[in-house]
């Protein structure tokens, strides 16, 4: 037998008669303010103990002046050529040998070198005839030079500098550098002054939004290295972080940077084209899922998600009874 229905205007009559229960004292405001006060102390505390710092952007001026003398070793290498970002290869240049490969699988090379860099001149010389009194005789003598007096000159200052006390440039013993001491001096005053973060930023855009000389050459000294060490950022340690800026974090790297702990990827010359291209195939097996047999019946062979989803199963088990 069905309950009565109640029509409309008994249903609005029921609505509008006085409440004759118990009436008790409700502070909306009040709750709302001791709710706010009591997670925002909560929130504060905790990330007071937990939160990850908030760590200053690193620039190419205090890198300079934290580091003058890894600045100088790292200028000098970029005069010489001898850097990691100047024997790169595609997408910066054409050296020879430089590509990681498969055989004759040559992902690297595909699109050629579409970010022309010349470490000698788009890192060091540009930038320093940019300056209002820029070193002139230096700079002449720079351009004016063979290819082989270049190399001699960073070569023997390379030197000088490893056997200087701490790699002191101003410890450097008298030899035959060439120009290469006043222009990597000149160009750490640049660095120092936060002029040669603008001057890298700017050279492909009036707008400052291309950082790609600027990460080039911080990875290829010792300071950038060095800080990724002290934060346990190498990938030697597992966990998260947050992202300091407006910018995400990089926990979605994970599975990426997992590959590099293991062998064969760890110890692998040609690491990075072995992981992308893993991560191709793990990410074309993971889109046909759906359309491979056996792979897409796992679920129905280990069903962890009944675990996970319980309480809905339990009910539509009930619901059948």
């Amino acid at each position: 037998m069905s309950a009565p229905t109640m029509s409309r205007s008994d249903r609005d009559g029921l609505a509008r008669r006085p409440w004759r229960g118990t009436v008790r004292e409700y502070d909306l405001f009040k709750e709302l303010t001791v709710a706010l006060v009591v997670v925002g102390l909560v929130i504060v505390g905790l990330s007071a103990i937990f939160g990850s710092p908030d760590e200053p952007s690193v620039t190419l001026k205090s890198w300079a002046q934290a580091e003058p003398a890894d600045f100088v070793a790292t200028a000098t290498a970029e005069l010489g050529g001898t850097s990691e970002t100047a024997g790169y290869g595609p997408p910066y240049n054409t050296t020879a040998d430089a590509t990681q490969t498969i055989g004759a699988f040559d992902l690297q090379s595909f699109s050629g070198v579409q970010l022309p860099i010349d470490t000698a001149k788009d890192l060091v010389i540009t930038p320093l005839t940019t300056l209002n009194a820029p070193p002139s005789a230096a700079l002449d003598a720079w351009n004016a030079a063979s290819d082989t007096e270049k190399a001699d000159w960073t070569a023997a200052y390379t030197d000088a500098l490893t056997n200087a006390p701490d790699g002191d440039p101003a410890q450097v013993a008298t030899g035959d550098y060439g120009p290469v001491p006043v222009l990597t001096d000149a160009l750490l005053t640049m660095a120092s002054q936060g002029a040669l973060d603008g001057v890298l930023n700017a050279q492909q855009s009036f707008y400052n939004n291309d950082y790609t000389r600027t990460i080039l050459f911080l990875g290829d000294g010792a300071y950038f290295g060095d800080l990724a060490t002290a934060a346990h950022l190498t990938g030697d340690q597992w966990g998260m972080m947050n992202e300091t800026g407006n910018t995400p974090g990089q926990s979605w790297l994970w599975l990426f940077s997992f590959w590099y702990q293991i062998e064969p990827f760890a110890s692998a010359p040609n690491a990075d084209l072995l992981v992308v291209l893993l991560m191709l195939v793990l990410s074309v097996l993971l889109t046909l899922v759906p359309f491979i047999p056996g792979l897409r019946d796992i679920p129905r062979w280990i069903p962890i998600h009944r675990l996970i989803w319980r309480d809905y199963y339990k009910k539509r088990a009930a619901g059948r009874g």
